[in-house]
């Protein structure tokens, strides 16, 4: 059965191994990471999906500028499932969970920006009530070929909070 719940240390070999695998030049503008996922994302903004093993991620917490004016807002900063589980819910459940995390702790918005070219990850978000607010336009060039980022955002409305 698949819960999700806070990311623990000991989650660190399976994160660090399903952002290697699924990352790809149209999901990141930035190369590869090797270091260990939690050497670079602090623990407490993981939620890992987990249904016996770790499947898939969400790395959600307050949104940049750390501004009392922008409290507010809350940002997935990253989203990955692993791709033998793709197509089952995952994604979705991490969505809803990053969402509620965006609310329990007093979130009124979540943010966050996907490359033009990842459309099921955009289909994805907009099937959890995320809509698009921007497009920087050929934001990155990634091998070679101008990338739009796309920013979407869910307004939570007193129902979501």
């Amino acid at each position: 059965m698949l819960t999700v719940r806070p990311a623990a240390p000991a989650d660190d070999p399976e994160l660090t191994r399903i952002d290697a695998l699924t990352w790809t030049a149209e999901v990141s503008p930035a190369p590869p990471r090797p270091e260990p996922f939690l050497d670079r994302t602090p623990v407490g903004d993981v939620l890992v999906a987990d249904d016996g093993a770790v499947v898939g991620f969400v790395i959600v917490g307050h949104a940049p500028p750390a501004v009392p004016a922008h409290d507010h807002v809350r940002y997935i900063g990253g989203l990955a499932v692993h791709p033998g589980h793709a197509g089952r819910g995952v994604g979705r459940a991490l969505v809803d969970a990053a969402v509620a995390r965006a609310r329990d702790t007093g979130g009124h918005k979540v943010t966050l920006r996907v490359l033009g070219p990842n459309t099921r990850a955009r289909e994805l978000y907009r099937r959890c009530g995320f809509v698009e607010e921007g497009v920087l336009r050929a934001e990155f060039v990634v091998d070679g070929v101008a990338v739009d980022d796309v920013l979407m955002a869910r307004h939570l409305g007193p129902r979501d909070r």
